[in-house]
């Protein structure tokens, strides 16, 4: 079963969350409408009998010894007189004997065998009573009087006007608050349809959209966002667009350059072995194993600079740059190459490197920013006579820490200096008389490794000349901490 059939949309979801609030306030909001409603009709009919109940009692008289309704049956029937509902009395002594009225009347007067609810006021002698008679449901008053003799009188009538009432005020009520209800369901349904319409034109317009298209969003998908929300997500997803672009085009780039420029070494390594196989003396065989081992090590150098700057590329999306204490670091990558150096030939040194100032940075891309800079010198930074020389200094100036790679190699040319940060190409001897073969055995990637690392950093690359404008000075600005 598919993801679609089991979850609700949006919208109805929306709808659901707005219109059970709205349905559950109005279902109490209407409870307790008729809940007061009920109350004060009760307290109108009930005031009404006890009108009628206070009339009668003001009518009782003692003729002959006994207790008598001074009333002709013509006011009688006027006071009783009630246009919907049957309206019946009684009025007897304590002991019970009926004086006048109806016989059998809440003849217990209290309550205990026909009554169904009671209400009594004890200060004012009154009491209310819902109970059934000749087959009707009643409501009565029951009035107790001391004057001129311990009596009641009751009034009681039926109940179907009361409930009548209630009845319309319920209708009344309910029915139009209802008929709001659904038109104001139907115009949230068309409000939130109308919001959501945005975000069905960019579903539509990703699911249509072949794999390899990564480009933006058109305009008439962000233009058609109604809300701050939508037009959020549609940024959003363009930005998500470009980062997964830019690291397909990495991988296309670094996929592309290991197939193009490992060619050359394994080519080399085949054309050696074949020929070292179709010789028969031992020396030729040394030589060929020679020539394997340079291309081998060229072949693992230029994947490691590859890597390298695909590495650069995935950085830029998550890097977050630290202070970092630079002299320490630059000193634990120069003690890593003395050992090369020494092999070599070459007198590394550092100055500068026991500062404790702090630069921006991140600690992996410093470190291959300084590996490519050592790297490069000792390839390239030879010295056309004496000893070679390669100085690692870090300085303090006013726009931040300088730290720097110097050679007294053959340098380069100033024409090539700018371009030598990009990817791919070497550069020519500064003097048109050294011996510069060196220079074009690498791929041309060190510095354009380089000048990556520095721009994540913020830092500013710069390339110029040794002392006596001799060499190739390398020097990277970061910013202080």
């Amino acid at each position: 079963m598919s993801g679609d059939s089991l979850n609700p949309s949006l919208r109805s979801r929306l709808l659901r969350h707005i219109l059970l609030p709205l349905m559950l306030t109005w279902a109490l909001g209407t409870a307790v409408t008729m809940g007061v409603a009920y109350h004060f009709t009760e307290r109108a009919f009930d005031r009404s009998m006890l009108d009628d109940a206070m009339l009668l009692a003001s009518h009782l008289r003692m003729l002959d010894q006994q207790l008598q309704l001074d009333m002709s049956p013509i006011d009688l029937n006027t006071v009783l007189f009630d246009q919907s509902e049957k309206v019946f009395f009684a009025v007897r002594r304590w002991d019970g004997e009926l004086v006048a009225g109806n016989p059998g009347l809440m003849s217990d007067t209290s309550g205990s065998n026909n009554s169904s609810s009671n209400s009594i006021d004890k200060d004012n002698d009154i009491q209310y009573r819902n109970f059934g008679f000749q087959g009707l449901d009643l409501r009565a008053v029951v009035l107790a009087r001391d004057s001129p003799v311990p009596s009641q009188v009751i009034v009681a009538m039926t109940t179907r006007s009361r409930r009548q009432l209630l009845q319309r005020l319920l209708v009344f009520s309910a029915v139009p608050q209802v008929l709001l209800l659904l038109i104001l369901a139907g115009w949230l349904r068309h409000s939130i349809s109308a919001d959501m319409r945005p975000l069905a034109k960019l579903q539509r317009a990703l699911s249509q959209r072949p794999a390899a298209d990564l480009s933006p969003l058109p305009d008439s998908v962000r233009g058609a966002a109604r809300t701050r929300d939508v037009e959020s997500l549609a940024h959003s997803i363009d930005g998500l667009l470009f980062r997964i672009e830019q690291s397909v085009r990495a991988q296309r780039e670094f996929a592309g350059n290991v197939a193009h420029e490992l060619r050359t070494p394994l080519a080399g390594l085949r054309a050696a072995a074949e020929y070292g196989l179709a010789q028969s003396d031992p020396q030729l065989w040394r030589e060929q194993l020679e020539v394997v081992l340079l291309s081998q090590d060229r072949a693992n150098h230029l994947v490691d600079q590859l890597l390298a700057l695909a590495l650069a590329d995935e950085s830029r999306a998550h890097l977050q740059l630290q202070p970092l204490k630079l002299g320490e670091l630059v000193r634990e990558v120069v003690l890593r190459y003395l050992a090369r150096a020494d092999q070599a030939g070459v007198d590394l040194g550092a100055d500068g490197l026991d500062g404790t100032e702090q630069a921006l940075g991140d600690a992996v891309l410093l470190e291959g920013l300084l590996n490519n800079l050592l790297d490069n010198a000792l390839r390239y930074g030879r010295a056309l006579d004496g000893q070679s020389v390669i100085n690692v200094e870090l300085s303090h100036t006013e726009a931040g820490l300088c730290l720097s790679v110097t050679d007294n190699g053959v340098g380069i040319a100033d024409a090539q200096r700018r371009s030598l940060t990009q990817r791919w190409v070497q550069g020519e001897p500064a003097h048109a008389h050294a011996h510069a073969h060196a220079l074009g055995q690498g791929a041309g990637l060190g510095l354009s490794i380089v000048e990556r690392y520095a721009r994540l950093m913020d830092a500013r690359l710069t390339l110029g000349t040794g002392a006596d404008g001799v060499g190739l000075r390398v020097a990277v600005l970061f910013t202080r901490a």
